[in-house]
């Protein structure tokens, strides 16, 4: 079935592939506060709407522009704001934590869901329980990240891998997450 399902997705599944397969720990601390901020964006938001609200946070940032004149939630932008002025300390903080979740957990607006996310997106091989996983996974009796793992033993990709492509099917309608079928 994931070969059907990148089989569709085509040349979106392969570029997702590479984009997964090669995440790992961030370079720098503004690469690591970059991916935080990402991941605060994307918080409750499509992704198309969340992607020109992070780049309007960024512009802010670089121009030394209060965040919330670009992003009025209060609550985000004070955490965007601070991740940003804190971005060596938090990345010291985050390459010397055992517990990767956590350490993300532990940051302003990064909750128990996107904990997942923003450790994916830093190199950690987890699979973020979103709602379209979360189905697929309760239809086979298991937690989001344990049906990542068995598909990518099956298929030979990392974990993250395997949840970013899953995540991409259902939300192109390539995979309905309901039913877990393959759409016609």
């Amino acid at each position: 079935m994931f070969a059907q399902i990148r089989a569709r997705l085509g040349q979106q599944a392969e570029d997702d592939i590479a984009w997964a397969e090669g995440l790992g720990a961030p370079p720098s601390a503004e690469q690591f506060a970059r991916e935080a901020i990402f991941v605060i964006c994307n918080s409750g938001m499509r992704a198309t709407v969340a992607q020109g609200i992070f780049e309007r946070c960024m512009h802010a940032l670089r121009s030394a522009t209060p965040v919330i004149e670009v992003f009025g939630h209060v609550g985000k932008a004070a955490a965007i704001e601070h991740i940003w002025a804190n971005q060596e300390a938090l990345l010291s903080g985050y390459l010397a934590a055992a517990d990767k979740l956590e350490f993300c957990a532990s940051l302003p607006w990064i909750g128990h869901i996107t904990k997942y996310h923003l450790a994916k997106n830093l190199g950690a091989d987890v699979a973020k329980p979103d709602v379209h996983l979360q189905r697929l996974a309760d239809l086979q009796g298991v937690s989001a990240q344990a049906l990542c793992e068995g598909l990518a033993r099956e298929v030979g990709l990392r974990v993250a891998t395997v949840d970013t492509v899953l995540w991409r099917a259902c939300s192109m309608g390539v995979l309905n997450s309901h039913t877990a079928e393959i759409a016609a």
